[in-house]
């Protein structure tokens, strides 16, 4: 069964723009796992726009599910993550100047660094997922330095306009899920999936996981975040032939 992970980050994107208590992201993962949500994600930036580190820290305490923590790959991070113990560690490119992560992780140019992280996390029993471009070069390095789960960015899938755009960028996220799941990764999607394309990648039998944030908090500003994350939940679930 393909899980909803749902990123939280832009609950507390809102908040941070006043600088004050609401709306609180703790509140929003609490009504996130009553509608269905199987996993919480945030992104711990090392400029804290939205993500602050009491957040996670609390976060940690009242999350039944799975915490997923997203965060860069420098010592600083991996030093709050191992303090943390999150259920798993997500390493993503990051930039300051970005208004979200632009792409997958270069795993073939930081093999070295990302394998010492990755035995780090797994003597402090932490699952460790690269957010990778589906390519078969970053698939190898991801196998490689040992990390249990690949995140394939659906990014460019989900920018695609039109169906002739969409299909070769389809086409790869099959091809690098089930290379993936050849070599004992697990496998998870994510990045600008919306209620209108999220089917095609839920389908995939190899996929375990989709993170999903902006679509549903956007939602949830109109009709309440329970509602929001349990219609996208269904939406995953009947993509699979699943029961309710």
């Amino acid at each position: 069964m393909a899980r909803l992970c749902v990123n939280i980050d832009h609950v507390a994107t809102v908040r941070q723009a006043r600088r004050t208590v609401e709306p609180d992201p703790v509140t929003a993962a609490l009504l996130c796992e009553l509608g269905g949500a199987r996993g919480i994600t945030v992104h711990l930036r090392e400029d804290r726009r939205h993500i602050q580190d009491r957040d996670l820290q609390i976060l940690r305490q009242v999350v039944r599910t799975k915490l997923n923590l997203e965060m860069a790959a420098t010592q600083e991070m991996v030093k709050i993550a191992l303090l943390v113990k999150p259920d798993q560690v997500t390493l993503v490119p990051e930039r300051r100047e970005e208004v979200t992560t632009e792409g997958g992780l270069d795993v073939a140019l930081y093999r070295q660094q990302l394998q010492k992280y990755a035995g780090l996390f797994r003597e402090a029993g932490i699952s460790l997922s690269l957010f990778i471009d589906p390519d078969p070069d970053q698939v190898q390095a991801a196998h490689f330095v040992g990390a249990q789960y690949v995140e394939l960015c659906t990014g460019p899938y989900s920018l695609a306009r039109t169906e002739l755009e969409r299909k070769p960028k389809y086409e790869m996220l099959v091809n690098s899920a089930r290379m993936a799941k050849k070599l004992g990764l697990r496998v998870n999607a994510g990045h600008g999936l919306t209620y209108e394309n999220v089917r095609p990648v839920a389908a995939l039998e190899e996929v375990e996981e989709l993170n999903i944030g902006h679509s549903i908090v956007s939602r949830a500003i109109l009709t309440g975040m329970e509602r929001a994350v349990r219609e996208m939940a269904d939406i995953i679930r009947q993509a699979r032939h699943e029961p309710d």
